[in-house]
C-alpha cells in the first residue's frame, strides 16, 4: 500500500469512526463497514439513502444501521450464487434419483432375463412359454418407459444446468463491476494488476499504470447534488474506457479515483493515453438533466508509472500515486509521469534517475 493510499484509507476509517461515535451506533464490524463504505462514496445508492436520512432528521440507531447493512452490503452476489448453487444441487439430485430408478429397473430386468434363461434351458409347455414371453415383454416395456423418462429428465437437466451456468456467469461478471459506472471494480482491478505484473515479469513486456482523480469533485458534488456527481463519475469512467483497447483494463479505484492497466504499453504511449483522456474530459460540457442547466466543465489529474523488473503491484501503484499527487500540487488538470518527477527532482547522490 502506497503512502497516499494509506492516508486515504485512514481518512475514510476516521470518518467512519466519527460517524459511529456521533450517531451512538455500536462499533460492530458490520456497522463500521457500512459507514466506511459511506465515507468512500463507492456505493451511490447507499450514500443517497444515508444522506436522505440525515436531511430528514431521523435519529440513527443500531436497528436502522442493521437494516441499511442488510439492504446494501449483505452481499446480493453471494445470495444469488447461493440460489444458483441450490437450484443446481436440486437438479443434480433429480438426475441422481432418475438414474437410481433406472438402475433399479435395469437390475430387476436383468434378474428377469437370467430367470427366463434358466427356464428356457428346461422343457416347458407352450402355455408356460407364452406366459414367460408375455412377462418379458411387459418388463421390457417397463424398462423402455424408465429409460425414456431418464432421457427426458437428462434432457431437461441439461437445459436447466446450461441456464444456471449462464446465471452464474452473469453473477460473476456483475461481481467484478462497479455498480455505478459499469467498469471494473476495485477487486477486479487488484486481480488484474497482479496478473499484469506477473505477465510483465515473465514475458519482459512493457506495462504501465495510469491513475486519475477528478479535480474538486467533492465541491462539485456538494454544489450540484449526488445525482449530478454520479453523472460525472459515469462520464469519466466511459471516457477512460473508450480511450483504451485490447487487454487494457479500466477500473474505478474508489470515490472519484480511476485507474487503467495498460499492458504492452511503454511510458510514452501511456502518457499519450492519459493526455487523450484528460483532453476528452475537459472538452465535455456538463448539463443538469432535470433543468438543462449548464454546469461548466470538469477536469481530472493523472499520474502514470511504468513497470520495473523489481516491481510488485503495490510498488507500481505507489509510484503512479506519487505522480498523481504531483499533478494535483502542480495545479491539477495535468498528466505527470515518473519521468517528469525524475526531471523535477534530478539525480541524487550521484545516481542518475532511471
Amino acid at each position: 500500500m502506497s503512502g497516499q493510499e494509506f492516508k486515504r484509507a485512514l481518512g475514510y476509517a476516521n470518518a467512519a469512526f466519527d460517524l459511529l461515535k456521533r450517531s451512538g451506533i455500536p462499533p460492530y464490524p458490520q456497522f463500521y463497514e457500512l459507514l466506511y463504505t459511506y465515507a468512500t462514496g463507492v456505493n451511490p445508492s447507499l450514500n443517497s439513502r444515508i444522506n436522505a436520512i440525515f436531511r430528514e432528521g431521523h435519529a440513527p440507531s443500531a436497528d436502522l444501521a442493521e437494516a441499511l447493512y442488510n439492504e446494501f452490503l449483505k452481499s446480493d452476489v453471494n445470495d444469488r450464487i447461493t440460489d444458483v448453487s441450490e437450484r443446481m444441487h436440486a437438479r443434480i439430485e433429480a438426475v441422481h434419483d432418475a438414474i437410481d430408478t433406472a438402475m433399479t429397473t435395469a437390475s430387476a430386468y436383468s434378474g428377469s432375463l437370467q430367470s427366463a434363461s434358466g427356464d428356457l434351458e428346461q422343457d416347458i409347455s407352450t402355455e408356460a412359454l407364452q406366459s414367460l414371453a408375455n412377462r418379458l415383454l411387459l418388463e421390457t416395456r417397463v424398462m423402455q418407459d424408465t429409460n425414456r423418462a431418464l432421457e427426458q429428465k437428462l434432457e431437461a437437466s441439461r437445459d436447466d444446468i446450461a441456464a444456471l451456468q449462464r446465471d452464474l456467469d452473469d453473477v460473476r461478471r456483475e461481481s467484478r463491476l462497479d455498480p455505478l459506472t459499469k467498469i471494473a471494480n476495485r477487486k477486479s482491478f487488484d486481480e488484474g494488476l497482479e496478473a499484469a505484473v506477473a505477465e510483465a515479469q515473465s514475458g519482459h513486456q512493457p506495462l504501465c499504470l495510469l491513475i486519475a482523480d477528478i479535480d474538486h469533485f467533492k465541491t462539485f458534488n456538494d454544489t450540484y447534488g449526488h445525482q449530478t456527481g454520479d453523472q460525472v463519475l459515469r462520464l469519466v469512467a466511459m471516457t477512460i474506457k473508450s480511450n483504451i483497447k485490447g487487454k487494457d483494463l479500466a477500473a474505478r479505484y474508489g470515490g472519484e479515483e480511476f485507474v487503467a492497466i495498460l499492458p504492452s504499453t511503454d511510458l510514452e504511449g501511456a502518457v499519450i493515453v492519459a493526455e487523450n483522456v484528460r483532453r476528452a474530459i475537459q472538452a465535455k460540457e456538463l448539463l443538469k438533466r432535470s433543468t438543462n442547466e449548464k454546469l461548466g466543465r470538469i477536469t481530472a489529474s493523472f499520474g502514470v508509472a511504468a513497470f520495473r523488473p523489481s516491481d510488485t503491484p503495490s510498488s507500481l501503484l505507489e509510484r503512479a500515486d506519487r505522480c498523481l499527487y504531483a499533478a494535483k500540487h502542480a495545479g491539477r488538470n495535468k498528466v505527470v509521469s515518473e519521468n517528469d518527477l525524475a526531471e523535477q527532482h534530478g539525480p541524487k547522490d550521484g545516481v542518475s534517475a532511471a
